[in-house]
């Protein structure tokens, strides 16, 4: 018997009772009990996007659906934007803008760094012409978190530029204030900590930010965010919802009520911190240099040592999924999940199946010493 795990930074594992909400008969989408489900869910998404006033809309798409419409729907051609380049979904920020005439000036950074709210800062008294600042909470191919916090602090005092935020893995793992903070877009997706299959992008913007969108002259269709905010008010969708996921959503939220934010946010970094020095005490170095994210953490491999080939064996002959680098670091890292129905035992059995894995593969590790360190600050926490 080979029992799966899926440990990557998603999609992610799905809770039973989410899975049997969504086998239930399918119910037709422009009724009053799917629009009840429906409001419900929005309000719901609220706490988690840290907003009391703004709208949570839901796009049937995945999370890059929502960061394309945050920009063709603020920006218009020949507009710039500023955008922190330090990993592929940063990159993709950039691959989108220039698909519509979108100027992109970019902070490029090395993969593993976080940038610096100074270093935005400098940016933007360079280039005053700058609308839109684009950023990853938590850049998922490099397992780095950036300081939102900070960064917003800076971009708020800008009248003419607004802050936009990738939030696809940080949302449901972070504290994440979008009022308090200044966050003007904040956009996440199903498949990460909302523990759900891909297909559903959220999105919220400020009052400011739909001003923007007010003198837009980006072209766009699908991803209207007018007609579908009048829509999703009057507690419907502009277009075909996917009512399957909305209703598993419903019962992902139920749980993440019942647990409690704090605890989600606790629960999360302190797997975060486990995996992490278990990869130390093991002798390997993390990718991320300034703040590691706690959605997943990214190990070095040695030089000579094939990482793509190590994750491709863990999936296929251990049943453990881990994800592998991306683009120039495909075979240099391997990335572990930490992300949405994840708990400690989870993170005890994904640095357990690492060392085993590794050991395996021919390098000199001295098994348990990952598994103790990670033990030792579960207990600690617990």
């Amino acid at each position: 018997m080979l029992k799966k795990y899926l440990l990557s930074p998603g999609p992610t594992p799905v809770p039973e009772e989410v899975m049997l909400e969504m086998a239930k008969p399918m119910i037709h989408h422009r009724t009053p009990q799917f629009s009840k489900i429906f409001s419900n869910v929005r309000e719901k998404l609220k706490p988690l996007f840290g907003t009391t006033k703004e709208d949570v809309l839901i796009l049937a798409g995945s999370g890059t659906a929502a960061m394309e419409a945050s920009i063709v729907n603020t920006m218009s051609p020949g507009d710039k934007i500023l955008v922190v380049n330090a990993g592929k979904f940063g990159k993709r920020w950039i691959d989108i803008a220039e698909s519509y005439g979108i100027s992109v000036e970019s902070i490029e950074l090395p993969w593993g760094r976080s940038v610096t709210a100074a270093q935005i800062e400098e940016k933007l008294i360079s280039h005053p012409e700058i609308k839109g600042v684009f950023v990853q909470a938590s850049e998922t191919s490099t397992a780095v978190y950036h300081p939102v916090k900070e960064i917003a602090e800076v971009v708020k005092l800008r009248e003419n530029t607004i802050f936009v935020v990738d939030g696809i893995t940080s949302v449901g793992v972070y504290e994440t204030k979008m009022d308090e903070w200044g966050i003007d877009i904040l956009v996440t997706g199903s498949q990460k900590a909302f523990m759900l299959p891909p297909g559903l992008a959220f999105i919220a913007l400020s009052e400011k930010a739909w001003r923007f969108v007010k003198t837009s002259k980006s072209p766009r269709f699908y991803l209207d965010l007018e007609k579908e905010r009048k829509s999703q008010n009057n507690g419907t969708t502009a277009y075909t919802p996917a009512v399957s996921l909305i209703i598993g959503l419903n019962k992902v939220l139920e749980l993440m009520e019942n647990e409690g934010l704090e605890s989600i946010y606790k629960r999360h970094l302190v797997c975060a911190e486990a995996t992490r020095e278990a990869a130390k005490a093991l002798g390997f170095r993390l990718l991320a240099q300034d703040i590691p994210s706690n959605a997943a953490t990214g190990i070095i491999m040695p030089e000579d040592f094939d990482g793509q080939k190590f994750v491709k064996s863990m999936r296929d002959d251990s049943g453990i999924t881990f994800a592998g680098g991306q683009d120039h670091m495909k075979g240099k890292i391997v990335r572990i999940s930490h992300l949405g129905y994840h708990d400690f035992m989870d993170t005890i059995i994904a640095v357990s199946a690492f060392e085993m894995g590794i050991k395996k593969a021919g390098l000199n590790i001295a098994l348990g010493a990952g598994v103790a360190t990670a033990e030792k600050i579960i207990i600690d926490h617990i």
